[in-house]
């Protein structure tokens, strides 16, 4: 593990030097992953970078998304008897293109403790908490808990594992992560796209699920110009998103804790997302398969990317 600086925030890098695969995390910045090489060749879109990711929001890397994950279909949700009215104001909303609160907090408000710390030589592996403590953050999400992330580099393979440790009470779970995968090397119309999915949701004009669902066929197809930013349920098992062109095959596998998904992958743009999700959008407005940490029962989600490399085979 070393610390290095990039943008001027500290990151924390893994994987052996012999190893093909290492990731880099910005602790500072919602500790994304920045940066995931294969060989010396980046597979994350950068997008604008580390700063605007943890200043406004501005999502790249391997993104954690919390404490929910996409849209809200306004400024306010009920959770027993709380009920949340987030100040449309707020230095730590971001909103969409409709206005609508997305993807949690601003990352840069987010304080992570690192619980290993680094050592001499490289390492293989991270562990880190946040203590969701702070008035600022209670108001936007009323339940006080601690969240833990484990990261472990493998050979070809980056696991990350996330736990939620209620305190006082439930907490409602409803965070994701969005990946930004791209193939160096590969022009985009020849990737290959393997969705492991049954259903897919109905959006409105906003992009929040309207209830109704759809099933879902196309499971591999050239990604081409295709435009994408769709929702999905039912998962198959194993639950394997493939993207696989030139020299590469990236598969990112769930490992447990995520029963939803979102494909985006716009036209014109070089990445593909696949998005797990332990909720639906708006799961904390709509309720639909909300599921909860309580305490003595932390709730935990993990899923893995590996990396083949198909000129050695």
């Amino acid at each position: 593990m070393e610390h290095r600086g990039l943008e001027g925030f500290g990151t924390i890098a893994l994987g052996s030097a012999d190893a093909p695969l290492r990731a880099t995390f910005v602790p500072d910045a919602g500790m994304v992953c920045c940066s995931l090489r294969h060989d010396g060749d980046e597979l994350l879109a950068p997008r604008g970078g580390v700063r605007a990711y943890a200043e406004r929001g501005s999502t790249m890397g391997i993104p954690l998304l919390y404490p929910w994950a996409n849209r809200l279909a306004g400024f306010g949700y009920g959770m027993g008897s709380a009920t949340v009215e987030l100040p449309r104001t707020s230095p730590l909303l971001k909103l969409d293109e409709h206005g609508l609160p997305i993807h949690g907090v601003i990352p840069g408000a987010l304080s992570w403790e690192l619980l290993n710390e680094p050592g001499s030589g490289a390492r293989d592996s991270l562990h880190a908490r946040m203590r969701w403590e702070r008035p600022e953050l209670l108001a936007l999400f009323p339940f006080r808990h601690t969240v833990e992330l484990r990261a472990r580099v493998e050979r070809a393979a980056l696991r990350i594992e996330t736990e939620v440790h209620a305190e006082d009470g439930a907490v409602p779970v409803a965070f994701g992560y969005h990946p930004y995968l791209t193939l160096p090397g590969a022009e985009r119309g020849s990737w290959e796209v393997t969705l492991p999915v049954r259903e897919r949701l109905a959006l409105d004009d906003e992009m929040i699920p309207t209830g109704a669902s759809e099933a879902f066929d196309q499971r591999r197809f050239a990604l081409a110009e295709s435009d994408w930013d769709d929702a999905f349920a039912r998962l198959t098992e194993p639950p394997t998103f493939v993207l696989s062109g030139g020299r590469r095959r990236i598969e990112l596998k769930l490992d447990g804790g995520y029963s939803f998904a979102q494909l985006y992958a716009p036209s014109g743009e070089r990445f593909a997302c696949f998005e797990p999700m332990t909720a639906p959008t708006n799961a904390l407005v709509s309720g639909d398969g909300l599921r909860f940490a309580r305490p003595g029962e932390p709730f935990r989600a993990a899923f893995t990317i590996s990396v083949a490399d198909l000129a050695s085979g």
